[in-house]
């Protein structure tokens, strides 16, 4: 019997937490017996979208091409974990529309204050002092999801606390067993 597969798309701010949920869960997810793969912004774009800048275009080629490989993923029994910034509502919607099992939108909300005061890659400081151009959340827009299933707030939640509502709600879905 094929396993049920499905997308967990993150979507949030640079430093918001969206790797590192998904690195966190990747052991729960396997260790309830799911086939899963991480697609990480930073790697797919070094190894799917190399030669992508940071236009709009480009930005929403990446993020189709994710979408792609996760509902190729998903629709074969895979557990599709993706984390990248995905900024642009329509787009996330549209690999939302093309995906041919569950899709899952999980908002990994932090506030501009806790993300600037994390900024454990500095990309924050360079893009206030426009080293770095079209930056998400500062000189580029970030919209967040309308209908998220699920909602995070790293800025005032444990990286336990973030995971329980994700695994809570993929529970309540029947998308993974009760532990």
């Amino acid at each position: 019997m094929t396993q049920q597969g499905f997308t967990l798309w993150f979507t949030g701010l640079s430093g918001s937490g969206k790797s590192t949920l998904a690195t966190y869960l990747l052991p729960i997810l396997k260790s309830r017996g799911k086939n899963v793969e991480i697609l990480d912004g930073d790697e797919v774009r070094e190894n799917l979208s190399k030669g992508l800048g940071f236009s709009k275009e480009d930005r929403d080629t990446n993020i189709r091409r994710i979408g792609f490989v996760a509902n190729l993923l998903a629709r074969n029994g895979c557990v599709a974990v993706t984390a990248a910034i995905s900024p642009y509502r329509e787009i996330r919607d549209e690999c939302r529309k093309k995906a041919q099992a569950p899709f899952v939108e999980v908002y990994v909300e932090a506030s501009l204050d806790v993300l600037e005061e994390r900024d454990t890659k500095g990309l924050y400081k360079k893009a206030r002092a426009g080293l770095i151009k079209n930056f998400t959340g500062v000189s580029d827009p970030y919209e967040a999801p309308n209908s998220a299933e699920v909602v995070v707030h790293t800025g005032n939640e444990s990286i336990e606390q973030s995971a329980a509502k994700i695994l809570a709600y993929l529970e309540s879905k029947n998308l993974i067993a009760k532990k």
